[in-house]
């Protein structure tokens, strides 16, 4: 699991990239496309990334969990992006110039207002005290808690019941199931999670229905890839080319000095999602089971929905269907 003190780094790709003028497949008004070379990133080499721990790289959005209001909270990624006359800006300058000088922000002046409660990512680069903007543009991996009533953050709701303390989440459990089961926030408490579910990214993993939404949260780190190629770009393209454990988005090496590096099937040019995920090819047991808590869960809500499959077990997490 990944602990990071205050907030997730960004996390370097483990080859070096290179970016081609190309509208790109994963991001929707990115005219470049990043791709990987066959060089290893000097970052990955200096931290053995070869005895590395592989792990799957969940399609989802990312989470953190820490203090709010004196209590443990679910807090969502927000992205401090540029107003419209600074983003126009940008984007002529990386059209017209030549790598020969670099664009100058003004932080107060260029971006728009967050959130009072808003908090830059570790790792954002920062110039007399203010964080500063990123190659492309936008200060990543901020973060704003989840409030119970935000309709902005209705799917990161669905997994956490303040009142009671938990969260739903979907961890291993065995050698080969996955288990979905309430764990208390405090437990999760400076650790960096996945959302996953229906409304996320066109929902890869199929989970759920447009008429009852499936979000879960999964803590990263906690998939490991058993068969994981060595870190070589050759046996990856072709190792992401197989069925199997190599149905997954990405790769995420977890170092033994803490760096952590990735890599995408779209920084290889391959497509995502292809077949079948690895994550649905799973069984996977339901242990959640509401009438533990002296908190009475709503009758509507993910918690209880998930509370009637208590002690059940499915070949594949799709299988999973509510009563509409």
């Amino acid at each position: 699991m990944r602990r990071l003190g205050s907030v997730q780094q960004k996390i370097p790709c483990v080859f070096l990239t290179e970016v081609k003028n190309e509208p790109s497949r994963k991001r929707e008004c990115q005219q470049f496309q990043v791709f990987a070379t066959e060089h290893l990133n000097p970052k990955a080499l200096a931290s053995d990334v070869a005895n590395a721990i592989a792990t799957e790289k969940l399609d989802g959005t990312c989470c953190y969990v820490s203090s709010y209001k004196g209590k443990p909270y679910l807090w969502a990624r927000f992205d401090r992006k540029p107003n419209k006359q600074a983003d126009k800006r940008f984007k002529k300058f990386q059209y017209s110039q030549k790598n020969s000088t670099e664009f100058t922000w003004s932080v107060e002046e260029d971006f728009k207002a967050v959130p009072d409660s808003w908090i830059a990512a570790h790792g954002v680069q920062r110039c007399n005290g203010q964080p500063q903007p990123d190659e492309c543009g936008h200060i990543p991996e901020g973060w704003v808690p989840v409030e119970k009533n935000n309709k902005q953050y209705c799917w990161h709701s669905s997994v956490v019941n303040y009142e009671a303390g938990v969260a739903l989440v979907l961890r291993p459990w065995g050698e080969e199931e996955l288990e979905i089961t309430i764990v208390p926030l405090s437990e999760l408490l400076e650790q960096t999670l996945e959302l996953i579910g229906t409304n996320i990214n066109g929902n890869p993993y199929g989970l759920g229905s447009k008429k009852k939404p499936f979000h879960l949260l999964v803590p990263h780190g906690v998939l490991k890839i058993r068969n994981a190629p060595a870190v070589n770009y050759q046996q990856l393209v072709g190792w992401f080319q197989r069925c199997g454990e190599a149905n997954v988005e990405g790769i995420v090496w977890h170092c033994n000095d803490g760096t952590l590096v990735k890599l995408h099937r779209h920084h290889l040019g391959l497509k995502w999602p292809d077949v079948d995920t690895y994550l649905n090819s799973r069984p996977v047991v339901v242990h959640v089971d509401v009438t533990r808590y002296e908190w009475e869960f709503p009758v509507m809500d993910l918690f209880t929905a998930l509370s009637q499959f208590n002690g059940q077990k499915f070949e594949h997490i799709r299988d999973i269907q509510f009563d509409v």
